[in-house]
């Protein structure tokens, strides 16, 4: 049985986790990223950034990668299927905000944030047998256990494990629950071309939102968002068989040009999973955090992608988190404490206390929005979606995304640097 020592191990190599070692990474801090697969994992193909994340993005200086590969779209069309009408929607959000709104392969924006870490920052096939805690004359530290009995024990532990966290559930937090919907997800490669504009096109029909948006001139994101039946549904793995059943049952109902990109699907890319979310009251009074250890991105709110904020928050995160840990920083002299005023324990606290109502509203938010816009047949849902959601509170989503989440404190190399980390007593 090995026992090793870190000062701040982040469990989850996904967007939250990848993005919270950058930002501590520019301010001295080496993290140690325990990642269960053998490497970095894409599910999800594509995501699409809104002006909010490519805020944070500057923040972590990453943004450049990206922003020179990807172009923005600044059109939504929405078609409504019973109707045959089309609405453009704007999405330019706040003039000068970001870098407008675009969408990436998830594996780029992995890449992006990985390349500015140490080669020896993420050690994968990590699988987390248990979370504990230890105290010993006042200083308290988290005790994880892998699974191949290896015992690594933190000063700080920030977990980024997604929507079934073990470390949101040593925090006490409650377990995500089904939306009632499901979501396939896939991205369309086309080899000479798919002529599309650069625009973000949406199809609503009872009880379903489907969508695509080109990456670039080859690949094509889509989606297929849609209730659930009411007695559940069998989640088929087989990207073949979801890619058949999905022509076949929106055959008549969905038009040509988005059945052309679905069988142009590259089928590795093809996943269907069930929405989850946190209840809002859960995340609004839940334990968030305790002494050295919180949670950040789905581990912390899961949300349903109907506001397109999931990976764009848990971005604004990573930098929220290195603020108040970069502030603690510069409070200290250099150093992070565990005990004591100014402490990493309320440096975490102010953290929970910046974000929780941010994200209760997003999760909120999306679940509402989805519940509208994949309304039902009666009067009522046709007007609260059409006439209620897409005229009046549409705009509110555009300045959602157009969120300023701040910036990393500048840690002068006296304290500490890339070459001299920020040392944690």
């Amino acid at each position: 049985m090995e026992m090793v020592e870190e000062d701040v191990v982040i469990i989850g190599a996904g967007i939250a986790g990848l993005a919270t070692a950058v930002a501590l990474r520019r301010l001295g801090i080496k993290a140690l990223v325990l990642e269960k697969s053998d490497g970095l994992r894409a599910t999800g193909a594509a995501l699409t950034l809104s002006p909010n994340a490519w805020l944070a993005l500057d923040a972590l200086g990453v943004s450049h990668k990206l922003t020179s590969v990807y172009a923005p779209a600044k059109r939504v069309f929405v078609t409504n299927l019973g109707t045959g009408a089309t609405r453009e929607l704007s999405y330019a959000g706040k003039s000068g905000i970001g870098s407008g709104l675009r969408s990436v392969h998830r594996q780029s924006l992995l890449e992006a944030l990985a390349d500015e870490l140490p080669d020896d920052t993420i050690q994968f096939s990590s699988k987390i047998a248990a979370i504990d805690s230890q105290t010993l004359n006042g200083s308290s530290a988290a005790i994880i256990n892998l699974g191949d009995s290896t015992i690594i024990k933190a000063k700080v532990l920030i977990g980024c494990d997604g929507v079934h966290s073990m470390v949101a559930q040593w925090l006490g937090l409650s377990e995500s629950i089904n939306s009632g919907r499901s979501s396939v997800r896939g991205l369309a490669v086309f080899p000479h071309g798919h002529g599309l504009n650069q625009d973000i096109r949406q199809f609503v029909g009872v009880g379903f939102r489907a969508g695509f948006i080109p990456l670039n001139d080859r690949d094509v994101y889509w989606f297929l968002n849609r209730y659930s039946p009411p007695k559940g549904e069998i989640i088929v793995k087989d990207p073949e068989l979801i890619q058949r059943e999905v022509l076949e049952k929106y055959d008549n109902v969905l038009p040509p040009l988005y059945l052309d990109v679905i069988q142009h699907c590259d089928l590795s890319t093809l996943t269907r999973a069930p929405l989850m979310f946190r209840r809002p009251w859960d995340i609004l009074f839940g334990n968030l955090s305790k002494g050295n250890v919180t949670v950040a991105g789905d581990a912390m709110h899961p949300m349903t992608p109907d506001l397109g904020q999931g990976g764009c928050s848990a971005l604004e995160d990573a930098v929220v988190l290195g603020r108040h840990i970069g502030n603690s920083l510069i409070k200290n002299k250099g150093h992070i404490v565990i005990s004591g005023d100014n402490d990493i324990g309320q440096a975490l606290e102010r953290y929970v206390k910046e974000r929780k109502w941010r994200v209760t509203w997003l999760v909120t938010g999306s679940y509402l929005s989805g519940w509208v816009q994949n309304a039902g047949s009666n009067w009522l849902m046709k007007f609260l979606r059409d006439v209620i959601y897409y005229k009046f509170l549409f705009g509110w989503t555009a300045n959602v995304a157009c969120y300023d989440c701040g910036k990393l404190p500048s840690v002068s190399l006296g304290e500490s640097d890339s070459s001299n980390p920020g040392k944690i007593d």
